[in-house]
């Protein structure tokens, strides 16, 4: 039994990777003041997110939800950047049937974006339905893949396609510098490792976080810090609709703290929305870089 649409685990991974949450994805990024040549921090974090069912429509065949979303990040601008993530999920449908879907996935994501390394995983009532493996390298003229799950098979992508710790760097440098829109292309070895989402993110105005010093609770270390509400559309350019109109497979809105770290996480696909809201954060120790 299927309870949910095949899109819904399958892509959950690309959004946390896409915004490194996270945005995810997720990571946090320390976004001060940017001069020429300046460096966003990326400090590493472990998140935890409890997620359930927000709004929903009667076609979407969905009665309930509930689940927990894990993201792990570490590494460093000289070392390369690390995620570990998982999602579970449990879906129940109008008929009363019930889905548990597991999603794991581990990346690794070189300096400068000079490749990016991925396995994914998915389990459905604990039988694993998809595994996805592979090697992105960025060249002279295209970004190259090398897959060897499912199957073995080679393909090129634009050179111009970031990874998912690029676009994050990307949204952090168009929010520090007032910019209220980014459009890109992303690959994060999504579905059968194939697939390049279109991507148009909305960054809205810098805002003080609500969290208190001296609060208690998972988000006590955002105390004190900024954040811009952001909304990132995913598309798929080859679903144009019969009017020739490209429509977003799935958005994912979030608060991008000035750290990097998000919280209010929504994912909306149209017929239902999933929330996430933290229920831990722990932050690890930061590797700085040697000087030269």
């Amino acid at each position: 039994m299927q309870c949910v649409p095949k899109s819904v685990s399958l892509t959950l991974r690309g959004v946390l990777l896409a915004i490194a949450v996270s945005s995810a994805a997720a990571t946090g990024v320390v976004a001060g003041t940017m001069g020429p040549g300046a460096a966003y921090k990326l400090v590493p974090h472990r998140a935890v997110y409890d997620m359930k069912l927000g709004d929903m429509e009667e076609q979407s065949g969905i009665a309930g939800l509930s689940g927990r979303m894990v993201y792990d990040f570490s590494g460093s601008a000289c070392e390369g950047y690390s995620v570990n993530f998982r999602f579970v999920t449990e879906f129940q449908d109008a008929n009363g049937g019930s889905q548990i879907t597991d999603l794991q996935t581990t990346s690794f994501e070189e300096p400068k974006a000079a490749s990016y390394q991925f396995l994914s995983k998915t389990f459905v009532d604990q039988e694993l339905v998809e595994a996805t493996r592979g090697t992105a390298r960025a060249g002279a003229g295209a970004k190259t893949v090398e897959l060897k799950e499912p199957s073995e098979k080679s393909l090129e992508i634009g050179r111009e396609v970031l990874f998912p710790t690029e676009h994050l760097l990307a949204v952090l440098k168009s929010a520090d510098e007032g910019v209220h829109f980014l459009a890109a292309d992303i690959y994060d070895g999504a579905e059968t490792g194939e697939k390049v989402y279109a991507t148009t993110t909305v960054i809205g105005a810098r805002t003080l976080s609500p969290v208190k010093a001296g609060a208690q609770g998972p988000e006590a270390p955002l105390a004190g810090l900024s954040y811009w509400p952001v909304t990132v559309a995913y598309f798929d350019p080859a679903e144009e609709n019969a009017s020739g109109e490209l429509l977003p497979v799935y958005q994912l809105s979030f608060w991008l703290y000035e750290n990097g770290i998000s919280g209010q996480l929504k994912l909306d696909y149209g017929d239902f929305t999933i929330q996430g809201r933290m229920a831990a954060l722990e932050l690890y120790e930061e590797v700085e870089c040697p000087r030269h």
